[in-house]
Parts: structure tokens; C-alpha cells; sequence
């Protein structure tokens, strides 16, 4: 059974567009539905982490909004980021789903029970992951990887009634 979940952020919480005002701020757009997706799952108990190449004071915001447990920014080697949080939860490789869609996502995609991609993540990561999804980055994807997850977990009625 899964138990955490780890996104990539750039082209998976996002369409992977990053867009700068004229005094530098930095602009990115996160789904809703995603987002609803990932608080009831961590609503439900369950454990989420955010591992990004890039820092971000857009996504620490992000992460705090949704209640997500872990948040590593700056990260060259996410799998062995992901290997930390791993040990101090205490659960197996078996037990992690994650999405990326680009190389520096691919030894962390190799190692987890369930990986995912997005309809538009590179090829390169297609041929690795369990599961391509339909959605696009920052359009479902997220959503559409936890709504799959859940019903593999047999928790679809607890993820829905979270809501009722």
C-alpha cells in the first residue's frame, strides 16, 4: 500500500512554464485540483514530500498551503533525499509513489513502488515509469496520480468521503 507520495514540482505541480515580472519575482501556476487531490490524501493520514531541483519561495508556499509533511528545495540527487525520508517514516521503497518527467527525476523514479509521469514528460522518463498519465503537468496529472493510487489502495471511499 502506498503510504507517501513525492512530486516534482516543474512540469508536474506545474505545467513546467516559469515566468519572470519585470522586478524579477518569479511566477508559477499550480492546479487546484491537484491540490485538493493532495490535502485530502494527506487529510486521510498519509505522508506527502515535495523534492525540487529549484528553490522557490512560490512552492514553500504551496507546500505549507496543502499541509505537505516534507519539502527539500535546491536538490541535486533526490534519491537520496527521498532515501532520508524513507528511513525516518520507517517504510519500504515499495510503499512510495512519486511523479517526475524529466532526467534528473529518473534514478528517484527507479526507485519507488509506483512511478508516474505526465502525458508530456520526456521520453526518456516514459520508458522508466509505470504509468504515463493523461494529463499534462500542472493540468491533473497530480490529481489523476492520486485518484489512481487511492483506488489501487482500496481507499476511494475514504478519499471521497473526506468531503462529505
Amino acid at each position: 500500500m502506498i503510504e507517501l507520495l513525492v512530486f516534482d514540482v516543474d512540469g508536474c505541480l506545474t505545467d513546467g512554464s516559469i515566468t519572470y515580472s519585470e522586478n524579477g519575482d518569479e511566477i508559477k501556476s499550480f492546479n487546484v485540483k491537484d491540490g485538493l487531490a493532495i490535502s485530502t490524501w494527506i487529510r486521510m493520514g498519509k505522508k506527502a514530500a515535495i523534492i525540487t531541483g529549484r528553490r522557490s519561495k512560490i512552492v514553500e508556499r504551496r507546500a505549507k498551503e496543502l499541509g505537505i509533511n516534507f519539502l527539500f528545495q535546491g536538490v541535486h540527487n533526490k534519491d537520496e533525499v527521498l532515501d532520508n525520508i524513507r528511513k525516518e517514516l520507517g517504510i519500504s521503497y515499495a510503499n512510495i509513489a512519486a511523479i517526475g518527467d524529466d532526467l534528473n527525476d529518473s534514478k528517484m523514479l527507479s526507485s519507488v513502488g509506483k512511478s508516474f509521469t505526465p502525458a508530456d514528460g520526456s521520453h526518456y522518463i516514459k520508458d522508466i515509469c509505470n504509468t504515463v498519465l493523461s494529463a499534462h503537468g500542472g493540468q491533473g496529472a497530480v490529481r489523476e496520480m492520486i485518484e489512481s493510487i487511492v483506488k489501487d489502495n482500496g481507499t476511494e471511499e475514504e478519499f471521497i468521503k473526506i468531503w462529505k
